[in-house]
């Protein structure tokens, strides 16, 4: 009855509040658009999201508070290397020489094919367990978003949208690789990132000839960065650990909807029938996605790897001393066998027919 009870948790949660405040970061974002250029934007964020994580990490060392997290290993550094390059400097810059080409209202619509390209290639080359529900729930998710975006100019197939749907492709591929980190520290990950992926964008931005903005500026840029770019990755790779990238890119795509909702709290932007149709699909692919129930007699062979856990059901290894739970070493997996309420997670990535 336990796994009947807890396979949404914590996996869905953390998919959720990812896209809350990566949605709420967009109106934000929206505003300080109007007084510098996108590519600076992005850079600020990036390099907000990285700073603020890093003296997250600073001030945990200097309290020497402990930390469960299994760390970065040397067989991790082409992985990160790659989520970088993807997600960090070649998605972003994309996106940027995209929206120049292209109108607001297409980029918009193609912004949408990211959570679609992350789901297919998670399916295609992953292998991960996608079924009718979750693939019904994920169309629906991202009918809503196209809804949401829709400015009535339809979608434009020049060499704008070749170039925005080349950085969704991007990011699809690093939602994907970074379900390789997912079991190391994502703190660790995250501020990595965002340091690399913010100094890149920034010096381009220079490069092509934008200015530096006020100090208040930079800094509003920053908390917004911080909370809507890392943290939301740090809870999105959480996420990935127990759901993959499937099912956290589908829920990760209720972002646009959250954001307009936001935007018509604070911003006092008017309700109109987009939202509520957009609402009403976003919600219909929710809740397929809340009824899965992935159950079958499965096998689990021979595994060794390393991340934080508890003594649960799947780890009953031994230990010479006392320990305190959750902790983080290197373990092996005898074989198991056994059926429950499962998602394609770090222990549940066998095959089906």
């Amino acid at each position: 009855m336990k796994h009947a009870q807890s396979h949404l948790w914590p996996g869905v949660p953390l998919a959720l509040l990812s896209a809350v405040l990566f949605g709420a970061a967009a109106p934000f974002a929206k505003l300080l658009l109007g007084v510098m250029p996108p590519q600076m934007l992005a850079g600020l964020l990036y390099l907000g999201a990285g700073i603020g994580l890093a003296a997250v990490q600073g001030g945990r060392m200097a309290l020497g508070l402990p930390t469960p997290e299994a760390p970065l290993r040397r067989h991790d550094r082409p992985w990160l290397a790659a989520v970088v390059l993807f997600g960090g400097v070649a998605g972003p810059l994309l996106l940027m020489l995209g929206l120049t080409r292209s109108s607001a209202a297409s980029g918009s619509l193609l912004l949408n094919l990211e959570g679609l390209a992350t789901l297919l290639i998670a399916w295609v080359v992953f292998r991960e367990n996608v079924d009718r529900r979750l693939m019904l729930g994920a169309f629906s998710i991202l009918a809503g978003a196209a809804v949401l975006s829709w400015g009535g100019e339809g979608v434009r197939l020049d060499a704008g949208a070749a170039l925005i749907a080349a950085a969704c492709l991007a990011w699809g591929i690093d939602n994907n690789l970074t379900r390789k980190l997912s079991s190391a520290d994502p703190l660790a990950t995250a501020t990595i990132k965002g340091l690399v992926a913010g100094s890149v964008n920034v010096g381009l931005a220079l490069v092509l000839g934008a200015s530096v903005p006020s100090a208040a500026t930079i800094g509003m840029a920053a908390v917004v960065g911080f909370l809507g770019v890392g943290v939301s990755l740090v809870l999105f790779m959480l996420a990935l650990r127990h759901l993959g990238a499937a099912r956290t890119g589908a829920y990760f795509s209720l972002a646009p909807f959250i954001g307009a909702v936001i935007a018509v709290s604070l911003l006092h932007e008017p309700v109109t029938a987009q939202l509520v149709v957009a609402g009403l699909l976003m919600g219909v692919g929710l809740c397929l996605h809340l009824a899965e129930r992935h159950e079958h007699e499965h096998v689990h062979g021979v595994l060794e790897h390393e991340h934080v856990h508890v003594h649960d059901e799947h780890h009953q290894h031994h230990h010479d001393g006392p320990v305190v739970e959750p902790h983080s070493h290197w373990h092996r997996h005898a074989p198991l066998r056994h059926t429950h309420p499962h998602y394609p997670d770090l222990h549940h990535q066998h095959g089906h027919r």
